[in-house]
């Protein structure tokens, strides 16, 4: 997978399966392409044994196929998540129905990485014959769906894949549309109008009202969201950590939080989400200070650079992008925004084409590994999120971390991880968000799941 966004993240999800399914209900693994698994006394080589299942185009899904999709994420130079399989030193299949894991060390997230949006699998003979074009002309597919019709930037339509594995899925043979619909006004009018059935990322400030439509079910959905400033280490003002520190004391983000979110969301305290195993609950965060921040600001040498913060049109992000802007001029940190459409955004940010820029990230479990691999590690594949952050002791405690086996021990390395990367400021840790999700009340079993998931297969629209 070459995209990390979110939009594809939803969508990678219903077009390939993985080995492992999880149970919503029960926050358990279960089958999903793998019928069963079985991990080596030293935890070291995982030994999956998969059930009869096909692609969307009838062939079947072979070892071979699992393989070369694990490989890909690996070590595609191109993968835009390859920290899952970090611990994996190779994948191969011992014959066609027995894939084989072996790991550098033991790795205790490795069965609930297997699981997560970027472990689908992919035809090897389609991808090596058609190349690029498999995944953008008619794309076979092993999930839920397949493609039916693809504009981009306007709509993906999917219809149901005969070939699932998950016998009786989806349960509706509807075709399912996913629009891109950029005005938040637009679409809670299609909502209201029943033109379209859900409605992603309602503004926070018109949640009361929704709510109010008795039409409508309005939800705050359990999410790994955090919302977060990233910046460019990697050049000033930034890469001095003074300056950094001062950006960080010059924002409130608890009246940042109430502002933009109308108290739906959460301050955050540290650079990981709260939502996830081991969060250091007891630690207090960033003070406001700007007193303090102003003085930092002086000792970085950093004082009179100007920064461009950059963000996207959407309303939320203009809103944190605005009031960074006047928190950091009370303290003599001049900036300027920068607004451009999401996939200009994605370009930058991925390139580190950005001095400060509002977004958010999530945790596809609630275990810390891949949110630390993702986020905070500077050797783990993501550059910290773009931001370039790397501390050797961090990175090393990473891995310590994921090797480690022991609760307690492994609860106190996460906790140390979060206090460095905090008082360094990483990121600007800002606010802990729910999914904020409208569905008209006709749609039965639809969700949005923490792990960034539509629930599609299990939907059905009632008259």
């Amino acid at each position: 997978m070459r995209s990390g966004a979110a939009g594809n993240i939803e969508t990678f999800g219903l077009l390939y399966a993985r080995l492992l399914f999880l149970n919503n209900d029960t926050s358990k693994l279960e089958p999903g392409l793998a019928a069963s698994w079985e991990t080596s006394a030293d935890g070291k080589t995982y030994t999956l044994r998969l059930k009869e299942a096909s692609f969307s185009n009838g062939l079947p899904i072979t070892a071979d196929d699992v393989a070369f999709s694990l490989e890909r994420v690996r070590s595609a130079k191109e993968s835009a998540y390859p920290a899952p399989l970090a611990a994996v030193e190779s994948i191969s299949a011992a014959d066609p129905k027995t894939v084989v894991v072996k790991l550098k060390h033991p790795f205790g997230p490795m069965l609930s990485n297997l699981e997560i949006w970027n472990m689908g699998i992919v035809s090897k003979k389609d991808v090596e014959a058609r190349g690029e074009k498999a995944f953008s002309d008619v794309p076979v597919s092993s999930g839920p769906y397949k493609v039916k019709q693809w504009l981009p930037n306007e709509k993906l339509v999917l219809e149901p894949n005969p070939n699932y594995w998950r016998k009786g899925y989806p349960k509706s043979d509807a075709s399912v549309e996913l629009v891109e619909v950029k005005s938040d006004e637009t679409r809670l009018s299609m909502l209201r109008a029943k033109e379209v059935h859900a409605v992603r990322h309602v503004p926070w400030s018109r949640i009361e009202a929704i709510k109010a439509d008795p039409s409508i079910d309005m939800r705050l959905e359990p999410s790994t969201v955090i919302y977060v400033s990233l910046m460019n280490t990697r050049r000033e003002p930034f890469s001095n950590v003074k300056a950094r520190q001062a950006a960080a004391a010059a924002l409130d983000n608890k009246a940042l939080t109430k502002a933009i979110t109308f108290g739906n969301a959460r301050p955050a305290n540290t650079t990981l989400p709260d939502a996830l195993l081991f969060h250091d609950t007891s630690y207090p965060g960033i003070a406001y200070d700007p007193a303090k921040a102003k003085a930092l600001l002086q000792e970085s040498g950093m004082a009179g650079k100007e920064v461009t913060i950059l963000t996207t049109t959407a309303a939320e992000r203009e809103q944190m992008a605005l009031l960074m802007q006047a928190q950091w001029a009370a303290i003599g940190l001049k900036s300027k925004i920068q607004k451009v459409d999401p996939g200009a955004f994605w370009d930058a940010l991925t390139k580190g084409d950005f001095d400060a820029t509002p977004t958010w990230w999530f945790n596809e479990t609630t275990d810390p590994d891949l949110a630390v691999r993702w986020a905070l590690c500077g050797t783990c594949g993501s550059n910290s999120y773009e931001t370039y952050y790397s501390n050797p002791e961090v990175n090393a405690l990473t891995d310590a971390a994921a090797r480690e086996l022991d609760v307690q021990k492994r609860a106190e390395l996460y906790k140390k991880i979060e206090r460095i990367t905090t008082e360094e400021v990483s990121q600007i840790p800002l606010y802990y968000a729910p999914y904020a999700n409208a569905y008209s009340r006709k749609l039965k079993g639809l969700r949005m799941t923490p792990a960034l998931q539509w629930t599609l297969e299990e939907t059905q629209v009632q008259n």
